[in-house]
């Protein structure tokens, strides 16, 4: 899966070798030497990591318009470089990350894997497979139902059940992953429910080894879309 990136910057040797770096990482480069011209392209698609060169001119009330944008510019993370005595300091920035000029290609590249790691895990965090097996579901008295399992996160799941179920009484649910040998159990409750028998279901325990192997099924699913 290839993530995109967006480079502001005028510097066109330390660009060329941000460009070989994050294409190892599997992100697409965008390139503006403008900041302005960056802000605009932002306001209008989606781009997963944004690098800026605050050597660049322009770039202070850059990112002071880019805090304007609100909680969507928070979601993406931001790395800055520059100059170790010149480069503005990341509180200021709202920077997560920032790495100096000249580039050293081992920091750029430890620093801008865990920018990637770090969108990778947003990503997954809400990443919803969607499948069809059988799932468990048992209630306060041990009143056991099946229902058929719709979507699945790391934060719970969907269920379609038969009329008559009272979601209200939820409290367990059990299932098989496909393509696994491991079960997943967990205590639940339910986060919402409408009139066609759809559930939305929210764990709230569940053993570490299960939500680990969760999450691995999960991003296996996510990289094979």
């Amino acid at each position: 899966m290839t993530l995109s990136s967006m480079v502001v910057s005028r510097d066109w040797q330390e660009v060329s070798v941000l460009e070989c770096i994050l294409g190892g990482l599997h992100m697409d480069v965008a390139v503006e030497s403008e900041p302005q011209r960056a802000l605009a392209r932002l306001t209008k698609s989606k781009v997963d990591a944004l690098i800026v060169d605050c050597d660049l001119n322009g770039t202070g009330q850059f990112f002071r318009e880019l805090q304007q944008e609100g909680p969507r510019a928070s979601t993406v993370p931001l790395v800055i470089m520059g100059r170790a005595q010149g480069r503005l300091e990341m509180h200021a920035t709202g920077a997560m990350f920032a790495f100096d000029k000249p580039i050293s290609v081992e920091q750029a590249v430890r620093t801008l894997s865990a920018a990637r790691n770090m969108i990778l895990d947003g990503r997954l965090r809400y990443h919803r497979a969607g499948l069809e097996v059988p799932v468990t579901l048992s209630g306060r008295h041990q009143r056991r139902v099946g229902a058929q399992l719709i979507n699945l996160s790391q934060g719970g799941l969907q269920v379609r059940v038969n009329d008559g179920f009272d979601a209200n009484d939820l409290r367990r649910a059990s299932f098989e992953l496909p393509g696994t040998k491991c079960g997943v159990k967990a205590d639940v409750e339910v986060a919402w429910s409408d009139e066609r028998g759809n559930v939305g279901i929210r764990f709230v325990k569940i053993a570490p080894q299960m939500q680990s192997t969760l999450r691995i099924w999960l991003a296996q699913q996510y990289f094979a879309n």
